[in-house]
Formats: structure tokens, C-alpha cells, sequence
């Protein structure tokens, strides 16, 4: 039985913090394989990304270009978010992930502000029935974590507000020649 992470976000844009997470999970061997999954419409967040899915998108797969074979190599992206219409619910990610992976144990890799919310998360007993859960520390939100992985004090929004260092190259690039976050 394999260990199949899913890591969602908004990802508006992905940042070195991700890229950092993803990096810990599959060295410190937590999971065998990790999906990234840019949201669709999260509908606990009190606004919508500012970047289009599909642009999002492309910025997770031009950043896990930046990662070594040896871990990008464990990492897909899925656009299974932000192809469905509506808001969108990680309990119906989790069962298409389901499956997908009958035979896999899937873990849920949230961050600790997320999960301070995760009583108001639709179908939340049910979706903690069906994954194991990893809390990752993320230093401008304490709290409880069952995962400390030193993760990166970074933010979307400073690389939103121009720190594009805060980013690979290669995504720092896409945002330029996208004209994402110009106004910003």
C-alpha cells in the first residue's frame, strides 16, 4: 500500500514555502507519491484567487521543474479542482482521488490555519474518516501541528505585493510575462 498525499491550495502563486513542504514530505518519506491540486472555488476563503486556475496551474508545474528528479519525480499536478464548476469541496477531491487509488491510504497535508477551520469544512467527519491528516507548521499562524518540517516564513501575498525572489525563476518569469498581479 502506497502513501498518497494530496496537497491543495489556492496556490496564487505557488512560493518557495510550497516548494519547501512538497520537498520534506517526500525526503522525510511521509508519502510515496504527493498531488498538488490548485483550488477551483474554495469556498471557506473570503475571497477568490486573484490568478486564473489555469494560470495557477501552470505556475505548480513550472515550479516542480525547479525541484530535483528525485522528488518533482513523485509529484503530479491535477487540475481536478479548478475543472469542476461551483464551489469546490475537498471531501469530492478525496473520493475521485479514492478512486483512482482504491488500494492507497491517502493523507491530506493542510496547513495549521486551514485546519483551525476544519470543523466548518464541508463533510469534514466523513473526509476524516477516509484520509490521515498532516498538520504542517506555518510560522506566521501558530498553533497545535503535528508536523514541524521548518517550513519557510512566506507568503502568496508578498510575492503578490512584487517579491517575486520569493519564487523559482521560472515562475517569477510566468508572472511577468502573464501580467499576473500587476496592480498589485
Amino acid at each position: 500500500m502506497r502513501r498518497i498525499g494530496i496537497y491543495g491550495g489556492t496556490f496564487d502563486p505557488i512560493h518557495n514555502g510550497h516548494l519547501h513542504v512538497i520537498t520534506q514530505l517526500i525526503t522525510r518519506s511521509l508519502v510515496d507519491q504527493l498531488i498538488l491540486i490548485p483550488a477551483g472555488s474554495p469556498w471557506l476563503r473570503e475571497s477568490a484567487p486573484l490568478a486564473p486556475g489555469l494560470n495557477r496551474l501552470a505556475m505548480c508545474e513550472l515550479a516542480l521543474s525547479d525541484l530535483p528528479d528525485s522528488i518533482g519525480g513523485q509529484v503530479e499536478v491535477s487540475d481536478t479542482e479548478i475543472n469542476r464548476s461551483g464551489p469546490t469541496y475537498t471531501i469530492d477531491t478525496v473520493l475521485e482521488i479514492k478512486k483512482a487509488h482504491p488500494d492507497d491510504a491517502l493523507v491530506l497535508i493542510v496547513g495549521t490555519d486551514a485546519y483551525a477551520q476544519f470543523d466548518k469544512w464541508h463533510r469534514h467527519e466523513e473526509l476524516a474518516k477516509l484520509v490521515e491528516i498532516i498538520v504542517v507548521d506555518r510560522p506566521e499562524f501558530p498553533g497545535a501541528s503535528t508536523l514541524d518540517i521548518g517550513a519557510l516564513n512566506v507568503s502568496a501575498t508578498a510575492v503578490r505585493s512584487g517579491h517575486t525572489e520569493l519564487v523559482p525563476e521560472a515562475v517569477a518569469t510566468y508572472i511577468k510575462e502573464s501580467g499576473l498581479y500587476a496592480s498589485k
